[in-house]
């Protein structure tokens, strides 16, 4: 599990809200042009919902949510049910996070551009992310193992 995130990083994310609020959907497109490169990660996802913009949609507002409430993660609970849920159905792997870490973070800086997306705000995202992604693997799973 990851350590707990510093006040400081927690802060950092925070103040991203308004650029991932403005931005989120060109981030998440440009991350799964970068994804989708690997095209057994491209298979794991419903293509009709890429086209229709409908999931880069979803993750941006999931991308949001988990920035303004950082602080508070026991408002995302039924989002991190909802997540896991999805991810058991469509076979994700703890081996698929680094990947997403991979696409994610340079479409940040990609959309947001050098000034906004600084190292510090990528190493802050950096250390979101893996916080997150370790919260769901944790809980995958378990559900792997409940099936």
């Amino acid at each position: 599990m990851s350590k707990p995130l510093s006040a400081q990083t927690i802060a950092i994310v925070k103040s991203t809200a308004p650029a991932i609020r403005q931005h989120g959907v060109a981030i998440t497109t440009a991350m799964y042009k970068r994804l989708f490169q690997d095209e057994s990660v491209k298979a794991m996802f419903d293509q009709a919902a890429q086209e229709s913009g409908e999931q880069p949609r979803r993750l941006a507002a999931a991308i949001l949510g988990y920035a303004e409430n950082i602080d508070k993660l026991d408002a995302l609970s039924g989002a991190v049910a909802r997540m896991v849920q999805r991810h058991v159905e469509t076979g994700v792997k703890a081996s698929d996070y680094p990947k997403v870490a991979n696409a994610l973070l340079p479409a940040m800086r990609e959309v947001l551009g050098d000034a906004v997306a600084t190292d510090a705000v990528l190493a802050a995202w950096g250390e979101a992310y893996w916080m997150l992604a370790d919260i769901l693997i944790a809980k995958e799973a378990e559900a792997y193992a409940d099936k």
